[in-house]
């Protein structure tokens, strides 16, 4: 099957913080053409509507995006905004989708659980951000912990324990990139088929 014959499908990755999510998605979406999208950048749009200064990929580890969180904890609608327009997003195909919560919303994409130790995570965002291991520690414990609070009060979700929802789970640990992109890569192809 050629890479042009594949469309009209959706993928959504899911998965805890520092995990892969985003490298595998930008990965496939250029593989296959399709367009990339991701569930933090979008409620980072709307932090930026509610008056926050949005900067740099390691923006959720700032000052400004703790308030934020703070806001986001008493005001639920932003999630469901968020998630709102994911599905709608789904829905039209040819799309890559990174995001916490959208595999358990709806069930028209292919759904790929990215899993990995915190101890693997801490060190991929050590590199990623430039901190040190035990810092990048704390900050995985947190958003794993703040991720599961989130998603229990809005949609009594236990993120990242029932994972019935998901069509492949796979360790990203146990794979290099180009290895995880090609296995991807090839499931897709042949989830197309069938």
């Amino acid at each position: 099957m050629k890479l042009n014959d594949i469309r009209d499908i959706s993928v959504v990755i899911s998965g805890s913080a520092a995990v892969g999510k985003t490298t595998l998605a930008d990965a496939l979406a250029k593989e296959f053409g399709f367009k990339l999208y991701n569930g933090g950048d979008i409620l980072k749009e709307i932090a930026r509507q509610q008056g926050h200064t949005i900067s740099g990929n390691d923006w959720w580890d700032s000052d400004d995006a703790v308030g934020f969180m703070k806001e986001r904890k008493k005001n639920p609608a932003f999630d469901k905004q968020v998630d709102e327009k994911l599905i709608k997003i789904a829905q039209k195909g040819n799309v890559i989708i990174t995001s916490h919560t959208l595999p358990w919303l709806t069930s028209e994409p292919i759904t790929f659980w990215l899993s990995a130790s915190e101890e693997k995570r801490s060190e991929r965002m050590s590199k990623r951000d430039n901190i040190s291991i035990s810092e990048a520690l704390d900050i995985v414990k947190m958003r794993d912990r703040e991720n599961k609070n989130i998603y229990k009060n809005i949609y009594g979700l236990q993120f990242g324990e029932n994972k019935d929802v998901f069509d492949f789970i796979i360790n990203t640990e146990l794979l290099t990139l180009e290895s995880l992109v090609y296995l991807c890569k090839e499931i897709i192809k042949k989830m197309k088929v069938q």
